[in-house]
């Protein structure tokens, strides 16, 4: 398993075990791709998972720029065109060192807004 993807479950993981339910995983659109969907009680959360092993640049969170920020709201703008009632929303970013957590996850709610 890829190391991205190895993150990706682990961040799953992590977040279900705070009580989130995982709704979909790698929701892919033409604006690109939103890797977790949960649900934390009436909450939608479209959470970014990010990887980075060294701090160079500004490490994982300084990885989620305007650019990606972009990305994401328009990919959660089609996923809520698809539901019949729009519940609030929030996007969440999950910072890793290591694919497996063993050296933490960093959950940031809220880590930017629209």
């Amino acid at each position: 398993m890829k190391p991205g993807a190895q993150a990706e479950q682990t961040a799953a993981r992590y977040l279900q075990q705070h009580g989130l339910k995982l709704l979909q995983a790698n929701f892919r659109c033409r604006f690109g791709e939103i890797d977790l969907i949960l649900r934390d009680g009436e909450t939608l959360v479209f959470a970014e998972v990010r990887l980075r092993s060294r701090s160079d640049f500004g490490g994982a969170a300084a990885s989620i720029d305007r650019r990606k920020q972009g990305k994401l709201i328009r990919a959660a703008q089609l996923y809520l065109a698809s539901l019949a009632h729009l519940p609030p929303c929030r996007f969440d970013a999950l910072l890793l060192l290591s694919a497996d957590g063993a050296e933490g996850v960093e959950w940031i709610k809220n880590a930017f807004e629209v």
